[in-house]
C-alpha cells in the first residue's frame, strides 16, 4: 500500500504557478509596456485558475468546513435504494447525519454492519460514500479493503498493521473527510484491525492529525445466524418484521462478534474500548423484498418492469427455513446474474415474434 495523495483546492496553487513560468518565456520576447500588461493577465488568469470554486469544478476536493452531508438526500437514497432493512436504514441516517452535524466531532463515525450476503450491506456503505464524496467508490477519498485481496497472509499481518497506519495517515492528513470501508472482516486475521485503534478513539490529534472527521465502515457476514434466529422468531411468534429494533439485535451482535474467531473483532480492542458507534443488523430479505431488487435491476437498465419474469426469476431462488421458505438464502446477490438468463430468453421471444 502507498500512502495517500495529497488533495484539495489547496493543490492548484502549484499548478496556477507552474502555468505562469510557462508563460514567461514567450512575455520575454513583448515589449516592456506589453509585458506588463501580460504579466498582469498572466497573474489575474492564473488566479482565476487556481480559485476553489473553479479547480474543483474539474478536479475533485475534499470538502470543506461549509459542505455538509445533505440528510433529505440520504434519506431518499435508502428508501429508493435499501429493500427490507428499515433498522439498517435508519441506523444509517441517525448516525451519518448526527455526525455531519457537528462542527468538532469527538471521535471518527464507526459502523459496523452485519448480515448474509445479498442484504444490501455494500450497497449501504455505497449510499454513504456517494452522500459524502459524489463520485462514491470512484472517490479519491473512499478507500475500500477487501479482507482477501489486501490482507490474504496470517505470516504477514504486523506488516499489514504498519501500512494500514500509514496510508490511514496519509489519506485523513489530505482529507479529514475520507472514508475507509473494511469488506470480508469475518475473514480478516485477528488483531489486525486492532491497528486502527489509535484513529477511533477520544484523541483530538494522533501525531498532529485529528481523524474525527473520518468515517470507517466494516462489513461482515459474522452474526447473520444470530440475526436471523431473531428475525424468525419474531415471525414465528406473529409479530411484524417492522418491530424489530436496533435493542433487540445490537448488544447480541457486539457480543457474538466479540467471541466469534472468524469475525474479524475477536477480542478486539475496538469491542472492548466501546469504540464502535454501532453495530448494524442486515434482516434476512423475503419474497417481497427480493421482488423489489428484481424491479429495481430491471429498471436500472432501461427496461419496464415484466412481472412474469419476476415470478420466473423469484422461482427460482431457495429460501429457508426448509418447512417456512420465508428468507431468501442469498439475499439478493444473484438477482442479477438470473435475470440476465431471463431477460435473454424474453429479447429471443420477441424477435422471434416479429
Amino acid at each position: 500500500m502507498a500512502a495517500g495523495r495529497a488533495g484539495g483546492a489547496g493543490a492548484a496553487m502549484p499548478r496556477a504557478a507552474a502555468l505562469l513560468w510557462l508563460l514567461l518565456p514567450a512575455l520575454a520576447a513583448l515589449e516592456p509596456l506589453s509585458v506588463g500588461l501580460a504579466i498582469g493577465a498572466a497573474s489575474a488568469l492564473t488566479g482565476f485558475l487556481s480559485y476553489p470554486s473553479f479547480y474543483c469544478s474539474y478536479v475533485e476536493c475534499c470538502p470543506g468546513e461549509g459542505q455538509r452531508l445533505n440528510a433529505s438526500a440520504l434519506r431518499a437514497q435508502l428508501a429508493a435504494r435499501l429493500f427490507g432493512q428499515h433498522v439498517a436504514r435508519d441506523v444509517a441516517l441517525r448516525a451519518a447525519a448526527g455526525a455531519a452535524r457537528r462542527r468538532s466531532p469527538r471521535k471518527a463515525l464507526v459502523l459496523s454492519l452485519h448480515g448474509w450476503g445479498g442484504t444490501g450491506k455494500n450497497l449501504l456503505s455505497q449510499i454513504v460514500a456517494e452522500q459524502l464524496h459524489p463520485a462514491g467508490l470512484r472517490s479519491r477519498f473512499v478507500h475500500l479493503f477487501v479482507a482477501t485481496l489486501h490482507f490474504p497472509h496470517r505470516h504477514l499481518v504486523r506488516l499489514y498493521q504498519e501500512q494500514l497506519q500509514k496510508w490511514i495517515q496519509g489519506n485523513v492528513s489530505a482529507c479529514p473527510h475520507s472514508v475507509f470501508i473494511f469488506d470480508e472482516m469475518d475473514k480478516l486475521h485477528p488483531g489486525l484491525i486492532d491497528a486502527i485503534k489509535p484513529f477511533l478513539d477520544y484523541y483530538e490529534q494522533v501525531n498532529g492529525v485529528s481523524y474525527n472527521k473520518a468515517v470507517f465502515i466494516f462489513l461482515s457476514n459474522a452474526g447473520a445466524n444470530l440475526i436471523n434466529q431473531v428475525a424468525l422468531d419474531f415471525w414465528r411468534s406473529g409479530r411484524q418484521r417492522e418491530e424489530i429494533q436496533l435493542k433487540d439485535l445490537e448488544s447480541v451482535l457486539s457480543v457474538g462478534v466479540f467471541n466469534n474467531k472468524n469475525s474479524g473483532l475477536w477480542h478486539s480492542s475496538l469491542i472492548e474500548k466501546n469504540l464502535i458507534d454501532y453495530f448494524v443488523p442486515f434482516l434476512p430479505l423475503e419474497h417481497k423484498h427480493v421482488k423489489m431488487c428484481i424491479r429495481a435491476e430491471m429498471l436500472s437498465r432501461g427496461h419496464p418492469v415484466d412481472e412474469k419474469v419476476v415470478e420466473e426469476v423469484i422461482e427460482e431462488m431457495t429460501f429457508f427455513p426448509k418447512e417456512e421458505k420465508i428468507y431468501s438464502d442469498k439475499g439478493c446477490k444473484t438477482v442479477q446474474a438470473k435475470l440476465n438468463f431471463h431477460w435473454d430468453a424474453v429479447m429471443r421471444d420477441a424477435k422471434a415474434e416479429s
